[in-house]
């Protein structure tokens, strides 16, 4: 077989390929068998008919046409694997020749991944500020366990106050008219815990069991419904219960009670090495995405519009699932955000921009160092993962899709390690926490706006 290839534009490739003679004739001779055995040719058992007879009742053409799908793909495949190059999309595919004891010649156009300009990856200079865990810390952790653990007491006769937990019926008006969702039953609410629009909570405090209050707020200019954003509303609220925290004291008792420490100063240890740990992952996770966005910032790369789209599709799929789980549908979704599937994909296009880049660069930074998944660690990963999932190895191991994508993500786990191995520690920059330049909540995280 032999193969050239013409590069066309920046993302596109045109490969000319021959296929030998001997490989057509039996492909031919393939094509014959399959079609003899679709057809009824009168005088003959079907699938016996002499290719000449079947010639005659159908022309050469359907045989040729399917002794070109059977040589065509395999040829395809080994032009592109012979040239090295990246298909994003599939082939347009244009037959100059194919006869009768001659060389099957095609034309195939198409798209490949685009040639990225690396820029310095190695050296890259990222914050690694040092894990730090405080008394203050400890005790957050410590208000959080005691939280989490406490006992509830009925309140019949005293006021609610912030940190109780009421039951509401509520029942929410917009411009004097009831609006879909704003609206429950028994509902349980944490007052002060934020949970509610903002001004909610607050007007609850020191309301009393069966009491009912009117209570008006007015929704953030940024809320997520657009179609409530900056509106004032009016809620009916009627108190169906009140129920107080008690907290356990912070001793040798309750340490034994929340884990396995005989002692609150065991536990207070247990917690600085649980607390520490984690700051160490969150300031590993850190450094892996700051040395990565500065790898790829530092190389320029045309993206092709094909993988971008691909890749804003996927989002777009991702975000419908996660909608199914709430029960809603895509199309509920773009009029509750009053937003068309052209807006939608335009808010996904700056990530999927982003992700596109990001892959392309690490697979060239890859390429560059020689970097790719060993046997080893391909059979480490598939024992762990039938582990996990109680599948037999050997199973796993014939699936070559899940091959295929096991050695892409070592090699792009692999290709971050160097980076990271090669980057500088530099301290924090004056000013703020720099721990991981996220939240550094020590406890659960508060509620979202309801």
């Amino acid at each position: 077989m032999k193969a050239t290839v013409e590069k066309l534009d920046k993302h596109q490739v045109l490969l000319e390929i021959e296929v030998e003679a001997p490989r057509v004739q039996k492909a031919l001779d393939q094509a014959y068998r399959r079609l003899v055995k679709q057809v009824n040719i009168p005088g003959f058992r079907k699938g016996k008919a002499p290719r000449f007879i079947l010639e005659r009742y159908i022309g050469k053409e359907p045989i040729y046409n399917e002794a070109a799908e059977i040589v065509i793909p395999p040829a395809y495949e080994e032009a592109v694997a012979e040239h090295k190059l990246e298909p994003i999309d599939r082939p347009e595919v244009e037959i100059v020749k194919v006869e009768e004891g001659e060389p099957l010649i095609f034309k195939a156009r198409v798209e490949v991944k685009p040639e990225v300009h690396l820029g310095t990856y190695k050296g890259l200079e990222v914050e690694r500020p040092e894990v730090r865990v405080t008394e203050e810390d400890i005790d957050a952790y410590l208000k959080n366990l005691q939280e989490r653990n406490a006992t509830l007491k009925i309140i019949e006769d005293e006021p609610a106050a912030v940190g109780d937990i009421v039951s509401i019926d509520f029942k929410g008006t917009v411009d004097g008219e009831p609006y879909p969702g704003l609206e429950g039953n028994n509902y349980p609410l944490e007052l002060g815990s934020g949970t509610f629009v903002p001004g909610f909570e607050e007007q609850l405090v020191g309301a009393r069991v069966n009491e009912e209050r009117t209570v008006n707020v007015t929704f953030p200019a940024d809320y997520h419904q657009e179609d409530l954003a900056g509106k004032e509303a009016i809620f009916q609220v009627t108190i169906r219960g009140i129920k107080r925290k008690e907290l356990a004291p912070l001793d040798d008792e309750f340490a034994k009670d929340v884990s396995e420490c005989e002692t609150l100063a065991e536990l207070r240890q247990d917690i600085r090495r649980r607390l520490e740990e984690r700051r160490r992952q969150e300031i590993d996770a850190a450094v892996r995405r700051a040395v990565v966005e500065k790898a790829v910032a530092a190389a320029t790369v045309d993206l092709p519009a094909v993988m971008v789209k691909r890749r804003i599709e996927t989002r777009i799929r991702e975000l419908e699932r996660n909608l199914q789980l709430r029960k809603i549908t895509l199309e509920e979704f773009l009029n509750a955000t009053g937003k068309n599937m052209d807006e939608l994909e335009q808010d996904f296009r700056p990530e999927a921009e982003k992700d596109v880049k990001t892959e392309l660069v690490l697979e060239a930074i890859a390429r560059a160092e020689n970097i790719e998944a060993t046997e080893e660690e391909l059979r480490d990963e598939i024992e762990k993962m039938a582990r996990i999932t109680r599948q037999d190895p050997a199973e796993l191991q014939q699936n070559l899709d899940y091959l295929s994508f096991l050695k892409y993500d070592i090699m792009i786990k692999k290709t971050i390690d160097f980076l990271v191995e090669h980057s500088v520690a530099v301290p924090p920059r004056e000013g703020g926490d720099r721990e991981t330049g996220e939240s550094r909540e020590t406890g659960e995280t508060a509620a979202t706006e309801g």
